[in-house]
């Protein structure tokens, strides 16, 4: 599927579709299908999972429209379904206070599960910034993202970049300190 057919952005906009992206296995088959279109079979081998539940979770993304067939071949008798990404990337409402962050969630998840002795870049900064500061470090590392989405080859090994630009509540203790 040509890359310029894909639209830039799907908003999350249903309960249905809010459900499909908040499964951790559903996050990682949408991965998965982010460069290249995959068939359930290939999706189960990135995943590891069996290709019954894999089948079953591309179909919920599929019915939510995260997801879609987008060529399909002849394989002795059967019908082969590629599934790719219905967009480029997708966009989350905001989770509204006290409400889990869904795609933090998941990355750290993803993080977590990723090989300790592989190669990895986890850092955290604490820093004072004003609002015109604030503004631009996050569109600086926005299209620095972007730029590096372009280069993406789907032959080589995946990489995942999670940011998270926030100023945290002021007065509120974080959960385990003590008082």
């Amino acid at each position: 599927m040509p890359t310029e057919d894909v639209p830039e952005t799907f908003r999350i906009t249903t309960d249905e579709q809010l459900r499909a992206v908040s499964n951790l296995t559903r996050h990682r088959i949408m991965a998965v299908l982010r460069f290249e279109p995959t068939t359930i079979t290939q999706i189960a081998a990135r995943v590891g999972l069996a290709k019954g539940s894999s089948s079953y979770h591309v179909r919920l993304l599929e019915r939510a429209g995260l997801v879609k067939v987008v060529r399909t071949r002849k394989v002795r008798g059967v019908t082969e379904r590629y599934y790719a990404m219905a967009a480029r990337s997708i966009l989350l409402p905001d989770p509204g206070e006290g409400q889990p962050d869904l795609l933090m969630r998941h990355a750290v998840a993803d993080l977590e599960a990723s090989p300790v002795n592989g190669a990895r870049h986890v850092g955290m900064a604490h820093l004072r910034l004003t609002e015109e500061q604030f503004a631009e470090l996050g569109a600086r590392v926005e299209a620095l993202a972007h730029e590096y989405r372009k280069l993406s080859d789907p032959s080589l090994p995946d990489a995942s970049l999670v940011f998270a630009l926030f100023r945290p509540a002021q007065g509120k203790q974080a959960e385990g300190e003590s008082k």
